[in-house]
């Protein structure tokens, strides 16, 4: 017997509710960087080989860096154990990165794994947009064999 349906079924429970995290962290977020006056945050990662990681948290105010200011916002956190959705807090640093931790497992889950992945995501203040830049890295074989 598998346990195929299952696994599935318990990857959709973690998908819905990581989905439903990032709409709440979301919200908090663009709150926090609107009240410290950036106008767009820009975040890189970078992982292959099974591990991964943000290289890089940078807040803006126009072309100005600005310094993240000391703020802990209240974010929700989805573990794939089948856990229920936990609270808690984290600086505002941690937040950006765990929100965005959340948009690549919501969209690209295992992006890190194999060859991995890079890209950017981009916090636009203004339209509370977040965009992601994502590049998947493969490797890439051409075989053929000659008979003459």
């Amino acid at each position: 017997m598998s346990d195929s349906p299952d696994a599935f079924t318990a990857y959709q429970k973690y998908l819905s509710a990581q989905t439903e995290a990032n709409a709440h962290n979301k919200t908090q977020l663009f709150d926090a960087l609107d009240a410290a006056g950036a106008t767009h945050v820009c975040v890189s990662f970078d992982g292959e080989g099974d591990s991964g990681q943000i290289d890089n948290v940078a807040a803006y105010k126009g072309d100005e860096l600005l310094p993240l200011p000391e703020r802990r916002l209240v974010f929700q956190s989805v573990s794939c154990d089948g856990n229920p959705v936990r609270t808690g807090e984290l600086a505002l640093g941690e937040a950006i990165e765990t929100l965005c931790y959340g948009y690549l497992s919501e969209e690209h889950g295992g992006g890190e794994n194999n060859d991995g992945a890079y890209g950017e995501f981009t916090l636009d203040v203004p339209t509370r947009t977040v965009t992601l830049e994502f590049n998947g890295r493969f490797s890439d074989v051409h075989s053929s064999t000659h008979t003459f």
